[in-house]
């Protein structure tokens, strides 16, 4: 067989000196044979590293085995840690995972979304921060999104991240602090982060300070604008809650560096609680998102949806669409 290409199904039944259909039978675990074929047609396999055609499966409504998952960045600690966990769960279930970075790139999302239906996976599961893309109303397929607002007919897993984010600003209150800011990303209304925030403070009269530095900003950029929002504020605020522990980490070196000592003069909660970012800084005060089990229940919707499949393929709309699980507040030596 030339070695310039990849072996095919009639290079298997060349090599085990069966037929096209008999590897197929194997290959499908369909209809009886001998264990002495099934394992001809093994070995020749595992010799010609044979690789079945997963899109060919797809296109003879054959399940691919495959589920691909789309986040801003890998890179980023929590969904770094994420797409592990995605990866691990879908694993159990003997898929392979397609883990797509959008850098938050909007052509760059459809691009891959357009992938990803092209080679027939069996679901999706979305955690990136593009908002408003109409090519998802258009995917008839399966699909969970991860802390991601797409459709009222599409599961939506998350933290509870407006709990979450009370109990990060009442415990700045509870240790003294007169004044916490908001360091975030995007704000608006589906910050539930924020809206968190901004009840606490509500409820205790105290006037909101929200500082943004959008996601994707690049890391000595990010790093200096959070030093300057700070600056503009400094003396006003005596503390920051911010939305995700890479930028808490930010508002932490700031205060080392004007010379505040934290928690004394200045104290600092974030959001995420990896365990990158807990080795790393091991004393934040963080909310810590329960990331193994929001991805096992990701991945059990999307199975879910898999499994109660249509053949007309109609996807199933879920009985309740936001599914949230606590997160848990981690004190530490920044408060």
């Amino acid at each position: 067989m030339p070695q310039h290409r990849e072996p095919t199904l009639a290079d298997v039944a060349e090599r085990a000196g069966v037929s096209l259909t008999t590897v197929s039978r194997v290959l499908n675990n369909r209809g009886y044979l001998s264990e002495a074929t099934r394992e001809r047609v093994a070995k020749a396999i595992e010799e010609l590293r044979y690789r079945p055609n997963q899109v060919a499966r797809a296109l003879h409504g054959k399940s691919t085995q495959s589920v691909g998952v789309i986040v801003p960045t890998v890179s980023l600690p929590f969904f770094g840690e994420l797409s592990a966990e995605i990866e691990d769960a879908l694993a159990v279930h003997g898929y392979r995972t397609l883990i797509c970075n959008s850098l938050g790139r909007r052509d760059r999302e459809r691009d891959y979304l357009d992938l990803l239906v092209s080679h027939r996976v069996d679901g999706i599961i979305s955690g990136a921060h593009n908002e408003d893309l109409s090519e998802y109303q258009t995917i008839h397929m399966p699909l969970v999104t991860v802390d991601r607002d797409l459709s009222p007919t599409v599961p939506n897993v998350r933290c509870a991240n407006e709990e979450g984010a009370r109990a990060a600003t009442e415990h700045l209150l509870t240790r003294g602090a007169r004044r916490p800011a908001l360091l975030t990303s995007r704000t608006g209304a589906h910050n539930r982060r924020e809206a968190g925030y901004r009840a606490v403070l509500e409820e205790a009269s105290i006037e909101p300070y929200v500082l943004t530095v959008d996601f994707h900003t690049p890391d000595q950029q990010r790093a200096r604008m959070v030093r300057e929002g700070l600056d503009a504020v400094r003396g006003e605020v005596d503390a920051v809650f911010a939305t995700d522990d890479l930028s808490a980490a930010d508002a932490v070196e700031w205060a080392h560096e004007r010379g505040l000592a934290v928690p004394g003069e200045f104290k600092v909660v974030g959001f995420d609680g990896t365990a990158a970012l807990r080795r790393a800084l091991p004393g934040l005060t963080t909310v810590q998102q329960p990331i193994r089990a929001i991805a096992r229940v990701a991945v059990d919707l999307l199975l879910g949806q898999i499994e109660a499949m249509s053949d007309d393929g109609e996807v199933p709309h879920p009985a309740h669409p936001v599914i949230e699980l606590p997160g848990t507040l981690l004190q530490g030596r920044t408060t």
